[in-house]
């Protein structure tokens, strides 16, 4: 079913349901030894999604689910989330080098670096997401005993709403630099959401902030591939539907936009981020999907 303006969704269902297919990504990465995320298969084993947990613990392998030399599937994903896994704790690990000790993850989702990275002291974590969605996450890691590494404060609003307002009168300072990830988000936003995002971002960011994202470029195959992967996994068991996820229309270019307010972006394309990392490129083109995706981190210099 396409998206509307309101619709609605959980882990398990629709948009939501790639915070979970993303968390088992993170789970087999894991597991390969890639990165290092131990709460991710816990998560996605309480979420429920059979064709999920079964990746995440390595029952599934990608000959059983991904058509041979496709442009997507679980094993690309997985690779694509180990690179880019990396490549945002890194960013954060340079804001608290460079001094930052606000970071707000939009969208959260199962996303668990409030417990997984080495905080430096004295840093809060804001994590934005719909309540329910908070709720779970909480309970669940909570149920495993861990500890924060830092202070977690939960903003539990949609971000449709008035998030800005919800932020700050969670304790998030204006005045203070901050370390804000957009992480697989921008692609699931209207057009006019994504700008009107990148300009609250902008408006709450003192000077020095810093900001990373994940931009989706529209080739019009991306979503071709897409769907054809998420049609071969319904076959192999997966019973949601994650076809039609994002919005039509043209876009503004993301790291452009972020320039044009006050923003040094510095951008990574897909396969480059896969290369540094040693992993398989996607294939390359004006016409391949995702090959033309990049990585932005931007630093913020207002005027004084």
């Amino acid at each position: 079913m396409a998206r509307s303006d309101n619709d609605t969704w959980d882990l398990a269902t629709s948009v939501g349901a790639t915070a979970t297919m993303v968390a088992a990504g993170r789970a087999r990465a894991t597991k390969d030894g890639l990165i290092d995320d131990p709460f991710a298969e816990p998560l996605v084993r309480a979420v429920g999604i059979d064709f999920f947990t079964r990746w995440a613990n390595g029952e599934l392998d990608a000959s059983d689910v991904d058509e041979p030399d496709a442009p997507w599937g679980m094993q690309r994903m997985t690779d694509l989330l180990a690179a880019r896994t990396r490549y945002i704790d890194a960013f954060f690990a340079d804001a608290a080098a460079a001094g930052l000790r606000q970071v707000v993850i939009l969208a959260s989702g199962l996303d668990a670096r409030g417990y997984r990275l080495p905080w430096a002291p004295g840093t809060t974590v804001f994590e934005i997401d719909q309540p329910e969605v908070i709720e779970f996450k909480t309970t669940t890691i909570d149920a495993l005993g861990a500890k924060p590494t830092a202070e977690i404060r939960a903003v539990a609003v949609d971000l449709r709403y008035d998030w800005p307002s919800a932020l700050q009168q969670a304790g998030f300072d204006t005045g203070q630099p901050a370390a804000w990830a957009a992480e697989g988000l921008l692609g699931f936003l209207p057009p006019d959401a994504q700008d009107r995002l990148l300009d609250n971002i902008t408006a709450l960011s003192a000077d020095k902030s810093r900001l990373v994202a994940e931009i989706f470029i529209n080739t019009g195959s991306n979503e071709t591939a897409l769907n054809a992967a998420s049609q071969r996994w319904r076959e192999k068991g997966l019973d949601v539907v994650l076809d039609d996820l994002g919005f039509p229309g043209e876009r503004n270019d993301a790291a452009a936009y972020l320039r044009d307010r006050g923003w040094q972006p510095v951008s990574t394309r897909l396969n480059q981020l896969l290369g540094d990392n040693g992993l398989p490129q996607q294939p390359d083109g004006d016409d391949a999907p995702f090959a033309k995706n990049y990585y932005c981190t931007a630093v913020l210099h207002k005027a004084g």
